[in-house]
């Protein structure tokens, strides 16, 4: 059995030196603690050679009395150092209360962080559109890798499943237009113009622009949902694993399917709205369906239809790649999916009201008002 630990004091070479026997341990210490505070005067060295073995209990009284009376330490072989370094690291004064700065600078901070992470998330974003640019090369050069059976249903989720809530949003959207349209127009009598003011503005603008929202909480969500739970079940690294490429079988599908078929959800978004406004004035302006849709022919220029379906196809690029890339970046929980499918709707709907100032701009631009 090791000895109890124990010490002597003796003045060697000019110095005052503690120099420990026996084993520093938590079983062998008993009141050596007690006995080193009453040690006067205090020694200038501390000698760890004549010791047996030594535990992290050891270590720290040997650490606290060196500590506290900046004592040098000598003799600890390697086993010993490793300890004494490991307790001194480990001893730092722990904050009950965090430092607080100004509120300033804390906002200051946050908008820093917020930038910096927009700028990842764009730069991610540019790179998933390239990758996704090289995966529709290489499958135009080869065209027997199309997955046809899944851009089918992906047409069924993003077109045919959204028809009914589009088309109920576009036709509330028209008597909507149509209704303010009128109740600002009557002030001057003229209440007939509203009938621009739905043809126009619902063709050329909120047509596309509201099912554009409309399929980035629906349909961008469910690709991040979709593909994130793959990615937690490890079924992309599978796919990887046997030679199937995530890009062409996920990705591809769902960009196809919201390119292909924002134009046309736009148009019959557009036309429901279009219904929808007729209706109200109608009803409630005497204009029949009749007059009513002369007056839209005579006012709308092809222009207009042809700006919202430029701008369609443009904005199901963004919603698909937006909640295809969020999706692709889920790891670690669950919890994750959920904050990459808000994190897709979020982004969806910001770039495509981005875009759609651009377009507006460039339109505008060419004559095309």
């Amino acid at each position: 059995m090791s000895a109890p630990a124990d010490f002597t004091v003796a003045d060697e070479d000019g110095r005052r030196t503690l120099r420990f026997t026996g084993a520093l341990t938590l079983a062998r210490l008993q009141d050596l603690p007690s006995r080193l505070d009453r040690i006067e005067p205090a020694p200038t060295a501390i000698d760890l050679s004549g010791i047996e073995r030594m535990d992290t209990v050891g270590a720290w009284v040997v650490h606290r009395m060196a500590r506290d009376r900046s004592i040098e330490v000598r003799g600890a072989d390697e086993g010993a150092s490793h300890l004494l370094e490991q307790v001194a690291a480990a001893d730092t004064p722990l904050k009950i209360r965090a430092d607080t700065r100004s509120p300033f600078f804390r906002v200051l901070a946050q908008i820093g962080e917020a930038t910096l992470t927009a700028a990842r998330t764009l730069l991610g974003l540019l790179g998933f559109f390239g990758g996704t640019l090289v995966s529709s090369w290489d499958m135009i050069r080869d065209p027997r890798r199309f997955r046809w059976n899944a851009i089918v249903r992906q047409f069924e989720v993003v077109g045919v499943e959204a028809l009914a809530i589009v088309g109920l949003m576009s036709f509330l959207i028209g008597i909507v237009i149509a209704q303010q349209g009128a109740v600002q127009l009557r002030q001057f009598g003229a209440e007939v113009f509203a009938i621009n003011l739905i043809g126009r503005i619902t063709l050329r603008e909120l047509g596309v622009l509201m099912t554009a929202i409309m399929v980035a909480g629906r349909s961008g969500s469910a690709f991040a949902a979709q593909i994130g739970s793959m990615r937690l079940a490890e079924e992309v690294d599978a796919m990887r694993t046997i030679g199937v490429s995530p890009m062409e079988a996920l990705v591809l599908p769902r960009v196809m399917a919201a390119v292909i078929l924002m134009p046309l959800l736009g148009f019959y978004a557009s036309v429901v709205a279009i219904i929808g406004g007729g209706l109200y004035c109608w009803v409630s302006l005497d204009i029949p369906p009749v007059t009513f849709i002369q007056r839209i022919r005579e006012v709308v220029p092809i222009t207009d239809l042809w700006v919202g379906l430029i701008k369609a196809p443009v904005f199901g690029l963004i919603i698909a790649m937006a909640g295809c890339f969020q999706g692709m970046q889920v790891e670690g929980s669950a919890e994750a999916v959920g904050l990459r499918t808000t994190s897709a709707v979020v982004q969806s709907i910001f770039l495509v009201i981005v875009i759609d100032a651009v377009f507006a701009v460039f339109f505008g631009a060419i004559g095309w008002i």
